[in-house]
């Protein structure tokens, strides 16, 4: 997925905020889902969230850059996956991060299965 830097993406130097990359790859992350027809999540019931992140600031963008985010999936078990997410910039990896993801039901706060069709999704990935 491309994505353009905007002004509101930067700092008071024009560099990207760190916290920008994290967005940039939530929007590269909903975007699988949209281009498929397919919601992040099935309404109030059910959803992934954030079990955990590691993140590794390589190199910067400033604004006007052209960023492409990349996804490929890691792992993926009955409730979870993982998957690994990087930003390059003119061909350069500048941002990587590795986001462990739980599919949780909402109201009960507890894990549940991810269904076929999302595991599905995100295994065509490869």
């Amino acid at each position: 997925m491309k994505i353009r830097v905007y002004y509101e993406d930067t700092d008071a130097g024009g560099i990207v905020y760190h916290t920008n990359y994290i967005n940039y790859c939530e929007r590269a992350r909903s975007e699988i889902f949209f281009q498929n027809n397919y919601m992040p999540s099935d309404g109030e019931k059910n959803g992934f969230v954030v079990k955990d992140i590691k993140a590794d600031f390589i190199s910067t963008a400033s604004l006007g850059d052209l960023l492409e985010v990349e996804t490929k999936i890691l792992s993926i078990k009955n409730t979870s996956l993982v998957l690994l997410q990087e930003v390059y910039k003119d061909a350069k990896k500048i941002f990587s991060m590795e986001i462990c993801l739980v599919y949780v039901d909402i109201k009960r706060a507890k894990p549940t299965r991810i269904p076929l069709l999302f595991r599905e999704l995100f295994l065509s990935l490869d």
